[in-house]
């Protein structure tokens, strides 16, 4: 009925596949007759002329093009046309046998879809395409051209191809919608961007193909790519306001939370460029470039998932780098650095690392992770120390990953080692690591800056490996090697005296301290190289000392057992 109705030619195409190639369905558009007989439309330079033998009496401007044409002709089929033509009349124009002037700037689809729809006024058959299609509705509408007029009129005729090119095929409903861009806001008003977000929404949805997706590498945006993904790539070509549309529309359909985060963080990539986050469209002028980005990433914010682990807390920090990048809402920023707080005790180090690309900047932003490391500091006062331990220790893995950086600033790397409570690391082992590889990739780091650095690790909290490693360690600041000896032999002090009952704990301990505080002292805690090796071989003759006690004890021990026996 419809291709009776219309005369139209279809070409069915597969309802996948990405929107940048193969051939539209087609419809070819017979109108009802003319009243006025017209042989051909013919264009010269910038003027359209129709062939007739009847003279012209009605012009119309439409961008830089004339449209010479009939007056029966045109407002016997467009309300709008009549009504300004009466005005015009009304005003005296035309009445002397010349032409009446109307100018349609705002006519959506402009010069092109004008052209269609004079054909169509003057009875000729109109192709159209699924790109074509919205701005020729949309047209019809501006114009008025309903059945009231004249039956079968165009917008009748649009509208029913319109809908079938948006449900029948996957290919063209991505047509529809991005001729949809030139048109708005008519498009959007004539609920076509609706329809069609509605229709990848249910297709999205239901369809079970699938395919793979490339894999990210380490640093840069970790999105999930599910085998059911086959429609990210379709989806990512869309403008953010229709991006928004079909988001919505997918939300609606009740689409997994993980696929609709998976999916923001794919079109995010697609649209903002890795190396300069300069939103990639060269049809946006300059002036209005740092605006849009600014909307477009508080709207991508906004249309996140609120569902818990529906979104990668490596997307959500890369969100936050262009969040600042562009100076987004304050509490909107604040509000999602809360919400990548809350995911911390979930995350790996590798989960943190977000890239910077200028030649004189880190490898990864350390400061987008400080932020969030203070923000979580404020929300996990009244947590358990176990889960506070467990923060600790993915941010001294994170540090292990960052500190060979020869970029990263002293004041960075030591707001991120100092910016967790003290409770929050069980073992300084990991925080011992990356401070050595930090001063390994800075030498030229003053003896009080190393010292800075080192004064959040503690020698209680480090394995006996790793401290027989700082106490031989020549990157480590004096003062802190120095003070580790010193615990080091009040340590085996008290080791002796718990094992040797005869040795006063006290005197011991007392004749240790004071030997070499008094050199610690008289040297201001900077001890010079020789008297580290002296403390040295001090600590290994204590050692001896002690295994020969406790070889002793083993003895006697024994030698208690045999009387007992006899």
């Amino acid at each position: 009925m419809r291709s009776k109705m219309m005369g139209c030619r279809e070409e069915h195409q597969s309802t996948h596949g990405s929107v940048l190639g193969g051939k539209p369905n087609h419809c070819v558009i017979y109108p009802p007759k003319s009243s006025i007989v017209a042989e051909e439309l013919e264009r010269r330079n910038n003027d359209w002329f129709v062939r007739t033998k009847v003279a012209s009496d009605l012009k119309v401007q439409v961008g830089d093009f004339s449209f010479y044409l009939h007056k029966l002709a045109m407002v016997s089929k467009s309300g709008y046309l009549n009504r300004l033509v009466f005005a015009k009349r009304s005003e005296g124009h035309g009445q002397n046998g010349g032409n009446v002037k109307i100018v349609l700037d705002d006519l959506p689809g402009g010069t092109n879809t004008f052209e269609s729809i004079v054909n169509f006024c003057y009875g000729f058959k109109v192709d159209v395409t699924a790109t074509t299609i919205a701005p020729l509705y949309c047209a019809a509408n501006f114009l008025e051209m309903s059945d009231d007029l004249h039956q079968g009129n165009l917008i009748s005729k649009t509208e029913a191809f319109l809908s079938f090119a948006i449900f029948s095929s996957w290919k063209d409903t991505f047509k529809v919608l991005k001729s949809c861009e030139s048109v708005s806001p008519w498009s959007k008003d004539l609920l076509i961007v609706k329809q069609c977000s509605d229709a990848i929404a249910w297709k999205a949805s239901t369809d079970p193909k699938a395919f793979t997706l490339g894999q990210n590498s380490n640093g840069n945006l970790n999105i999930g790519e599910p085998s059911d993904t086959w429609w990210f790539q379709d989806v990512s070509t869309l403008r953010i306001d229709h991006f928004i549309q079909v988001i919505e529309s997918i939300k609606r359909k009740g689409v997994k939370p993980e696929l609709v985060g998976s999916c923001i963080a794919h079109w995010t990539a697609k649209w903002f460029s890795s190396t300069t986050f300069v939103f990639d469209d060269p049809t946006i002028p300059k002036h209005l470039t740092e605006k849009l980005q600014r909307i477009t990433i508080e709207s991508l914010i906004n249309m996140l998932p609120v569902e818990k682990n529906s979104v990668s807390c490596n997307f959500l920090l890369y969100l936050v780098k262009l969040g600042l990048k562009m100076q987004v809402n304050f509490e909107l920023l604040s509000k999602l650095e809360t919400r990548i707080a809350s995911m911390l005790e979930q995350c790996c180090a590798q989960d943190l690392l977000v890239k910077n690309y200028g030649d004189k900047d880190t490898t990864y932003d350390v400061g987008i992770v400080i932020r969030v490391v203070n923000a979580y500091v404020l929300l996990a006062m009244k947590n358990s120390r176990a889960r506070l331990c467990i923060v600790g220790r993915l941010i001294d893995g994170y540090l292990t990953l960052i500190a060979r950086d020869i970029n990263l600033k002293l004041i960075d790397f030591k707001l991120l080692v100092d910016a967790l409570p003290t409770n929050a690391r069980s073992c300084d082992n990991n925080l011992y690591r990356a401070i050595d590889m930090y001063l390994k990739a800075h030498p030229s780091l003053m003896e009080e800056e190393r010292a800075s650095v080192c004064k959040a690790m503690e020698y209680h909290r480090l394995s006996e490996d790793a401290r027989q490693h700082a106490m031989r360690n020549s990157r480590l600041p004096l003062k802190i090697v120095t003070e580790f000896m010193l615990l080091e032999q009040v340590k085996m002090a008290r080791s002796i005296s718990a094992t040797k009952s005869n040795i006063n704990p006290r005197t011991t301990t007392q004749t240790i301290m004071k030997m070499n505080n008094k050199k610690c002292l008289e040297k201001g805690f900077i001890a010079p190289q020789k008297e580290i090796m002296l403390i040295r071989k001090e600590v290994e003759n204590m050692k001896m000392q002690l295994n020969q006690l406790q070889m002793c004890k083993l003895k006697l021990q024994k030698q208690v057992q045999r009387s007992s026996i006899k």
